[in-house]
């Protein structure tokens, strides 16, 4: 058990209902922050080495109360990995599972893991090759698998399995565990409309139940009376013949009287498909902590200790749940991968300087898509070991000029500023936010503009000067003597290369911005395949255009991953846009007062011609980079990066020997068209060395 700061017969050092103590059975909570269950795929070999355990440490040192590892560490071989899930059934993660577990006890925060046998969830072409395993024959869309019909001899292996990576998880020193039952094997049996087999695993709740029951029950029989158990669940499917509220409140019910279960975690919505899993995982556009009274009623009518996490993504709402006897503990997990230190600012009066969750989901998407969790504006996360969260003092203050105030200008700044840095940007627009304004013109996209309002808070709160409205040139850079410049210019839209069409077509951002009135037939070709496109759609469709979105790509949008791509289908359907793949735009001719554009395909020879009013192009943007031409010859390092300076976490070289002593360096789409991420990843690993 954590050590902790707070006793639970302490006066609490705090009013604030969200720095209160907790008892959970014997273990004390110091205060009622947790994060939940979730896959980073920072596994090495399965295995949470290292990073993983930088990763939760972090959080761990920012004061959260408890984390709840794993986003359902795998207990049978039969159960592959989907994303990076630790490998719970192999006896060699229980000194890694200890590492990460006393590194987080030395803060005082208590160590769970999440275990679960995927069930029907993961692929059967994964790890071992074994085929997936369901008490169903129903296939899961995300993961495409066809289950084999669980057999006897099947469920007695797995409940041995279970009971055996709990044995594993004490014997690392954690705190306890947490069951997934919403999605995967355990709650396929619960489910009417997913459990096919015949009894006694199958027919009246109590028998949907029994194999859940012998889960926990073989696993309580292995670890005792003082290790936590829990089970995360979803108490209503809201699926037709599924598990509806009443069905839910009587599961929690008998896991209560089982006298197994030491603690609840309420889910709502299930997650087979990208378009129910966002409304368990809100996004961006979508109601903040929309599941909360529903936890809050199981909570008041079941008794048992209640955890729950769906978009809350700040403070006060957190604060509400506790205050108002919703929970117990409140998960504030995408929260804590935007800022680790949550807790700290909050019992230091800081509350304004917390880097906001801004809802993007670029750490769960990128998960789904088989990559590693990584936060649309904090760079740090996932890197702890080698971009720490923590900015260190510079040994000498340089003067530092950064033109260009969006995402990449404004870290870059902030970077520098926390450094110790004398700073000014120069901006050529009358407000800062660069591309992202642009995209936040968009109603489900406005929590964007928490990135750059988080960023101008941080700069002036540490003495950055802005110069706004200035297209900087040459003379307008050096008139400040700087000794270092970056060019954070960001990028202009660019057309489409194609035989003829020069002046025929506008570009998505044209739409977006309202430069360019919407037509009436419109073909949006993107070549890109990210949100601009299927932005400007909507704006034209939204304005009563017949809209056609077509791609070269085999498939549709592929720089949108799964959970953002399911509000922009959800509104263009409706609309009636098309979504074309496979063909691309040759060229464009004036055909009257119509376009004739010239479509082609990849794939073969095939043309054909399509008259419209309008052709939009979202193709990617170029660089905006004459200042930094400009400035290249004047600069000591001729505007060079040393990668190997830059990858090793060593500062770049200094003068190379010329008349001339200030240092030039660019970033973000001012390099090449990129992403929000890249842009703050560009500006955070070069500036934190300066």
């Amino acid at each position: 058990m954590p050590e902790l700061a707070t006793s639970p017969d302490a006066a609490p050092a705090s009013r604030d209902p969200l720095l209160q103590p907790y008892r959970l059975k014997h273990l004390v909570l110091k205060n009622r922050i947790m994060t939940t269950a979730h896959e980073p795929a920072y596994t090495e070999d399965g295995m949470p080495k290292d990073r993983y355990r930088a990763y939760h440490e972090a959080r761990a040192r920012g004061g959260v109360a408890m984390v709840m590892t794993a986003g359902s560490a795998s207990v049978s071989r039969d159960s592959p990995p989907a994303f990076g899930n630790v490998l719970a059934y192999m006896d060699e993660v229980v000194p890694w599972t200890r590492a990460l577990t006393d590194a987080c006890h030395a803060h005082g925060c208590a160590v769970m893991i999440q275990l679960t046998h995927l069930g029907w969830r993961t692929r059967w072409d994964r790890g071992d090759w074994l085929p997936v395993v369901a008490p169903g024959r129903t296939r899961e869309p995300a993961h495409r698998s066809f289950p084999k019909l669980a057999e006897d001899w099947d469920l007695d292996r797995i409940i041995a399995d279970y009971a055996d990576a709990a044995e594993r998880m004490a014997a690392a020193g954690m705190d306890g565990i947490e069951l997934e039952a919403y999605g995967h094997l355990l709650d396929a049996f619960w489910s009417p409309r997913l459990n096919q087999l015949e009894a006694p695993w199958n027919g009246n709740l109590p028998a949907r139940m029994a194999f859940s029951d012998a889960v926990i029950g073989a696993m309580r029989a292995r670890v005792g009376p003082d290790f936590l158990i829990g089970v995360r669940f979803s108490a209503d499917e809201g699926a037709p013949g599924g598990i509806d509220t009443d069905t839910g409140l009587a599961i929690a019910r008998r896991l209560r009287d089982s006298g197994q279960v030491d603690f609840l975690n309420v889910i709502r919505g299930r997650i087979e498909t990208d378009p129910a899993l966002i409304e368990v995982i809100p996004l961006m556009g979508m109601p903040s902590a929309p599941h909360l009274d529903f936890a809050g009623r199981v909570r008041a009518e079941v008794g048992l200790p209640t955890f729950h996490a769906a978009r809350i993504p700040d403070v006060a709402t957190a604060r509400h749940a506790i205050a108002a006897g919703l929970l117990d503990m409140v998960g504030m997990t995408r929260a804590h991968i935007a800022d680790p230190d949550i807790v700290e600012k909050v019992r230091t009066g800081q509350e304004n300087r917390i880097r906001p969750c801004v809802g993007a989901n670029y750490c769960l998407d990128r998960i789904y898509q088989g990559g590693e969790a990584l936060c649309i504006h904090n760079a740090s996360t996932g890197r702890e070991l080698s971009l720490p969260h923590e900015i260190a003092p510079a040994p000498e203050v340089l003067r530092v000029v950064v033109v260009g105030a969006g995402p990449a200008g404004l870290e870059a700044a902030r970077v520098a500023a926390l450094r110790g840095h004398q700073v000014t940007v120069l901006e050529a627009a009358d407000a800062p936010g660069g591309q992202i304004r642009l995209a936040a013109r968009h109603p489900r996209r406005r929590e964007l503009m928490g990135i750059i309002d988080w960023r101008m808070a941080e700069c002036l709160a540490t003495g950055v000067q802005f110069q706004f409205n200035l297209l900087a040139e040459a003379d307008d850079v050096m008139a400040l003597r700087p000794e270092v410049v970056i060019v954070a210019t960001g990028g202009l839209a660019q057309d489409v290369p194609m035989a003829g069409g020069e002046g025929l077509c506008v570009t998505a951002w044209d739409i977006i911005s309202g430069d360019v009135a919407p037509g009436q037939r419109v073909l949006v070709f993107d070549d890109a395949g990210d949100m601009v496109a299927l932005h400007a759609a909507e704006v034209i469709a939204l304005a009563g255009g017949a809209v056609e979105v077509m791609t070269p790509d085999r498939t549709f949008a592929p720089e949108v991953m799964g959970m953002n791509l399911s509000p922009w289908i959800k509104a263009l359907q409706p609309l009636g846009v098309r979504l074309t793949v496979a063909q691309r735009l040759l060229g464009a001719a004036r055909a009257g007062n119509l376009i004739q554009a010239r479509i082609g395909t990849d794939y073969g020879p095939h043309e054909e011609l399509r008259e419209v009013d309008q052709i939009v192009v979202n193709h990617g943007t170029a660089p905006l980079d004459e200042l930094y031409l400009e400035l290249k010859p004047l600069s000591a390092n001729r505007g060079a990066v040393d990668y190997a300076a830059l990858l090793a976490g060593r500062p770049q070289p200094g003068a190379n020997g010329s008349a001339e002593d200030f240092r030039l360096w660019r970033i973000g789409d001012a390099v090449a068209s990129r992403n929000i991420h890249a842009a703050v990843h560009d500006a955070l690993r070069l500036v934190r060395t300066l």
